[in-house]
């Protein structure tokens, strides 16, 4: 069956296309807002032992390069679905833990459940796209951000905020650049992704971000099966079932790993089985990620996964992200 594009025209892809925009909204936001500085402030005054960061679905993958840059500047990062954390972790919620709590929307079930611990001590930074939500005015601080929730790790860090904000000031420009040539990148994904059944999504470090987002919005808008896990895991148990049916997406990622990553994709090649790298040099065009500095790179590496959702839909010749069983916002835990 030859692909359908006419199914892709529509809210889903509006949003895609829209992202350059977000990205530089949110710059705009970030870099006149005094909420930087409220987080500053709070890790002065208060002596925290704990960084605890949560989050459901999406939000919560996208706190992997968070946790480890602050691992990386001494704190000791706890990264726990906010589900998990209201049931089985409600100890943790004291005066010596500080919570970085992302939602979209704010006012997730599993949200707005940690919000009825206030109280407890703890403190609360939270991200979030939606102002005057129970999350948004109920936190000690809140960053409003349509982007990601990596732009809080230098006022978490005493680093230079000025700086990090600097750092994103162009990157709605390489999304943009991407995303005119969409339409060639879905062909060739549509190309890729015939006759396959199942996806998984690897990679190592902050790339785990993305990988585990872009499996995630596969399932959600596709209803496709798609799986993310760490390249290592990937190896143990999941790599026998492998087949010519799978596909592999390997996230090139930072240079401390990305020759092992390398080395995957090479090795899936050699066995024939489907794959492409997702960094600045992969062979394949769909999956080849503007070349960026480390904190712009988690916002560029999800959007061959979004491709790969439009790619699904035109092949299957649905209309993606169309909720049918769930809504946008998660409203029943």
């Amino acid at each position: 069956m030859s692909p359908d594009f006419s199914v892709l025209n529509g809210p889903y892809l509006n949003d895609i296309l829209n992202q350059p925009q977000a990205i530089r909204d949110s710059w705009h936001g970030l870099r006149t807002s005094s909420a930087m500085e409220g987080v500053a402030e709070l890790i002065r005054r208060r002596k925290f032992e704990r960084l605890l960061l949560t989050g459901m679905g999406s939000s919560y993958y996208g706190l992997h390069p968070l946790a480890l840059e602050a691992a990386e500047h001494g704190w000791t990062p706890l990264m726990l679905e906010t589900s998990e954390l209201v049931h089985h972790y409600p100890g943790l919620l004291n005066e010596a833990t500080l919570v970085v709590a992302v939602s979209q929307s704010g006012q997730s079930a599993e949200t707005v459940r940690l919000l009825q611990y206030e109280g407890k001590g703890h403190a609360i930074i939270a991200v979030t796209n939606t102002p005057g939500s129970p999350l948004a005015t109920k936190a000690d601080v809140c960053v409003l951000t349509h982007a990601g929730d990596e732009y809080s790790v230098s006022a978490l860090t005493g680093g230079d905020v000025s700086a990090r904000i600097g750092e994103l000031e162009n990157a709605w420009v390489v999304v943009d650049d991407y995303l005119r040539d969409w339409n060639s990148h879905v062909s060739r994904l549509c190309e890729e992704l015939t006759g396959i059944r199942d996806i998984f999504l690897v990679g190592r470090g902050t790339s785990l971000a993305a990988a585990g987002t872009g499996a995630l919005i596969i399932k959600e808008s596709d209803h496709f099966h798609a799986e993310s896990m760490s390249s290592a895991a990937l190896r143990h148990g999941p790599f026998d079932m492998l087949n010519d049916s799978t596909f592999v997406g390997v996230f090139g990622g930072d240079e401390r790993t990305r020759a092992l990553n390398d080395s995957m994709v090479a090795e899936l090649w050699g066995l024939g089985i489907r794959c492409a790298a997702i960094s600045a040099d992969s062979d394949n065009t769909a999956c080849r990620i503007p070349d960026v500095v480390s904190v712009v790179r988690p916002l560029v590496e999800i959007l061959p996964a979004q491709m790969m959702t439009l790619a699904l839909a035109a092949l299957t010749g649905r209309e993606p992200g169309r909720f049918q069983r769930t809504t946008k916002i998660t409203a029943v835990e």
